[in-house]
């Protein structure tokens, strides 16, 4: 079942680079494309992980597993951007990325490599909704 949950929430992501959100917000005349979801860059995707603590483990425990993996070292890989990072007492830590959409294979690497072991491991694509919610209040 989580393979399964794993692969549809890639397919989603994937699915979600391709698609043109159209913006609450209204264009200007800069750089930036009438199609880009507000807060990204065209071509870009944001994407939250859970890292959900593994309560049969201590924390120290799974400190010593990141530093072995050197998680801390090669996560977020090169190129991604960090939006937010939040411990949630009782689940975990809840990584919020943006990135090139081409870089997802990355990002996925990343935590296979250095988080698997410590961590059971959930991802939803994402994007900014902010702004839109701003926009429906003012009217």
């Amino acid at each position: 079942m989580r393979v399964l949950q794993r692969i549809s929430c890639l397919v989603v992501a994937m699915m979600i680079c391709s698609l043109t959100p159209i913006s609450a917000q209204p264009q200007s005349t800069s750089n930036r494309t009438p199609s880009a979801t507000p807060g990204s860059a065209p071509g870009t995707m944001m994407l939250t992980i859970f890292l959900r603590h593994d309560e049969s483990k201590t924390l120290d425990e799974i400190n010593a597993h990141l530093k072995q993996t050197g998680f801390a070292r090669n996560f977020p890989p090169p190129g991604t951007e960090v939006v937010s990072w939040y411990v949630m007492m009782g689940i975990g830590q809840v990584v919020t990325l943006r990135f090139p959409a081409e870089k997802l294979r990355e990002v996925n690497l990343a935590i296979e490599h250095g988080a698997w072991g410590a961590f059971r491991t959930e991802f939803y694509p994402t994007y900014d909704y902010k702004s839109v919610w701003e926009a429906s209040r003012k009217q």
